[in-house]
């Protein structure tokens, strides 16, 4: 089977989009989208991400109203949040530890969900390859 090889972007509407980019920018360090070719796009690094429909019910992403939310792998997650409540920007941490990191919730200027995330190394680590769902199962006998 042909699988995808990452996410190439995420496209949303906007009431500002030109402040809501710069926010990004100045916040998160996400670069804006580039205006021409020859700019070069924001570049991430390399590690797990996740898709995951949610019930469509969930209170995990605020207002009923809301779809989506972003989460965001983060190198420190307390140097994140102290960046960003110094900055005036509302940020609730997660007390519990999970195997596969830390979290932190924040939103956007438009209200927009945004999940911040340190993994933990061991969730950093790319896994062994394993079979895929179309593999058999079964064993193989040699001889």
């Amino acid at each position: 089977m042909e699988r995808v090889t990452g996410i190439g972007g995420l496209f949303f509407r906007a009431r500002d989009p030109a402040a809501l980019a710069r926010w990004y920018g100045d916040h998160l360090g996400i670069d804006p989208a580039p205006a021409t070719y020859q700019q070069r796009p924001w570049w991430q690094q390399q590690g797990p991400t996740v898709v995951s429909p949610f019930p469509a019910d969930t209170d995990d992403f605020g207002r009923p109203e809301q779809a989506w939310m972003l989460n965001l792998r983060v190198r420190d997650l307390d140097a994140m949040i102290a960046q960003l409540r110094a900055a005036g920007i509302e940020v609730t941490p997660d007390p519990q530890t999970y195997p596969n990191g830390r979290f932190a919730s924040t939103a956007d200027p438009e209200g927009n969900p945004i999940q911040l995330w340190e993994p933990t190394p061991v969730a950093l680590q790319e896994p062994p390859d394993f079979p895929t769902a179309d593999a058999d199962p079964r064993p193989t006998q040699t001889g």
